[in-house]
């Protein structure tokens, strides 16, 4: 089956598999970011964003994505141009071994475009669903609230 949709602001027209899942999609596309944790949508490795709203992609047909905008870490920033909350991660520390990290990000980009002064608290609800391994969390919350500070003082670039 072809579907069209939006990957990152691109059109996409592809083939899909039956039963394929978003997850393998977007890696089959180049996806990087989007990473195979748990496959059973309890760790947020794979979460994307599905018109702005974070799902993870391990659950999601791939056949969801028809029609929709589909935006993944590589759609906010890149190496060369990073997003304030990535750059925010690393300021703060918050990257560790950086597998967790795009879903991290992808939730706190969710969040901070509804609520551009949260609280700790809406910082750690916002993230709940994504597990690290690593960093304990309190870096990951000390950097959003760092970017959600950069964003009301006007420090954030032009969305893409």
């Amino acid at each position: 089956m072809k579907i069209y949709f939006e990957l990152n602001g691109e059109p996409v027209y592809t083939e899909i598999k039956p039963g394929e899942m978003l997850l393998d999609l977007l890696r089959r596309l180049g996806m990087k970011s989007v990473k195979e944790g748990c496959r059973t949508g309890e760790c947020g490795a794979c979460t994307v964003l599905l018109d702005g709203k974070p799902i993870r992609s391990c659950l999601t047909f791939a056949a969801k994505a028809k029609g929709h905008r589909i935006t993944t870490l590589e759609g906010l920033g890149t190496p060369e141009d990073p997003h304030p909350l990535q750059e925010a991660f690393a300021e703060a520390g918050a990257v560790q071994c950086g597998f967790c990290t795009p879903g991290m990000i992808l939730v706190a980009y969710h969040l901070l475009s509804h609520n551009p002064d949260p609280s700790p608290d809406e910082v750690r609800a916002a993230i709940s669903g994504n597990l690290c391994r690593c960093t304990g969390y309190v870096k990951i919350v000390d950097a959003v609230l760092t970017a959600a500070r950069w964003k009301r003082e006007g420090k954030w670039r032009k969305e893409r």
